[in-house]
């Protein structure tokens, strides 16, 4: 530090401050790093030691079927593997949801409760990456609980000497699966939370929007069945989110039904089923944007 004295007796100090002079990486980058940040937190990492316990339990226990269902496919020499590829994800569907119901306000909702947000928009970063950058995180950390059982039933079924190219097919039919269950429930996931700032809302909101309507639509489901109205039972399915998914599954990635009686939605159905899974992607991706808007002002 120097010091100057001018004629009239005051004094100048130069404490030193220099101007960055280094690569401005711009938005890409700052996008790139929200996104793996929101990943690595999605899972604990880069966090305190509480914070990993239940996202790395809930990992576990999605794991923990698969390899027991190996185990099980070897021991007595199997034919097949007990429950398919896609409809793996549809059995453990209460696991994802808990997994989602604990990580999606955590992402989103901080930000709001402690007014971050305007923070990140006043970087190159702006609302619209934001959203991108959130929205991947979370259907990527879904993803990864979702098809890391795949990835152990498929290296078991190889192992097992099952058929190979059978194994590879259900295998990337249950990849498919995965991506549009992680799809869908990171969109609902992220724009129920994005709603509130509390957390403890946020959590509470997303299990009562996964479970009221799978409830509700499985009640109405049995009814119309006992009712003779099979036709019904299929079309109901399109008012629940993971019922879209099993509908999807079991109409075009050759899995099996969860509805009553074992019914499978046909073709036509499907093909309607994957559309409205498509449009409710969109719709939350198009209403956080819209959320985003405001957000910090």
């Amino acid at each position: 530090m120097s010091t100057e004295t001018t004629p009239a007796g005051a004094s100048i100090h130069n404490i030193g401050y220099r101007h960055y002079d280094g690569p401005r990486l711009g938005r890409g980058y700052a996008r790139r790093s929200l996104y793996s940040q929101s990943l690595r937190g999605a899972y604990g990492l880069g966090r305190s030691a509480k914070s990993k316990v239940l996202p790395m339990l809930l990992f576990a226990v999605m794991c923990l079927p698969a390899g027991i269902l190996v185990a099980v496919t070897m021991f007595t020499k199997a034919g097949s593997l007990p429950i398919g590829y896609a409809r793996y994800p549809i059995y453990l569907q209460a696991v994802i949801g808990l997994y989602l119901a604990a990580q999606a306000p955590q992402s989103v909702s901080r930000d709001l409760r402690f007014k971050t947000t305007p923070l990140y928009f006043s970087r190159p970063i702006e609302r619209a990456d934001y959203v991108m950058a959130k929205f991947a995180a979370m259907a990527s950390a879904l993803f990864l609980l979702t098809a890391a059982p795949l990835v152990i039933l498929y290296a078991g079924a190889l192992l097992g000497k099952l058929d190979f190219l059978k194994q590879t097919k259900g295998f990337g039919q249950g990849l498919l699966c995965a991506a549009l269950l992680s799809l869908l429930f990171a969109g609902i996931g992220l724009l129920v939370s994005a709603l509130t700032p509390r957390r403890g809302f946020g959590v509470a909101a997303v299990i009562a929007v996964l479970t009221i309507p799978y409830g509700a639509v499985s009640a109405i489901q049995g009814i119309a069945t006992l009712q003779g109205s099979d036709a019904a039972v299929g079309w109901l399915g399109l008012f629940s989110p993971i019922t879209l998914v099993d509908g999807v599954q079991s109409a075009l990635l050759g899995g099996t039904s969860s509805f009553p009686n074992g019914l499978t939605p046909s073709a036509g159905q499907g093909a309607v089923y994957l559309l409205v899974s498509l449009l409710v992607i969109a719709g939350c991706y198009g209403l956080l944007m819209r959320r985003y808007r405001k957000a910090g002002l």
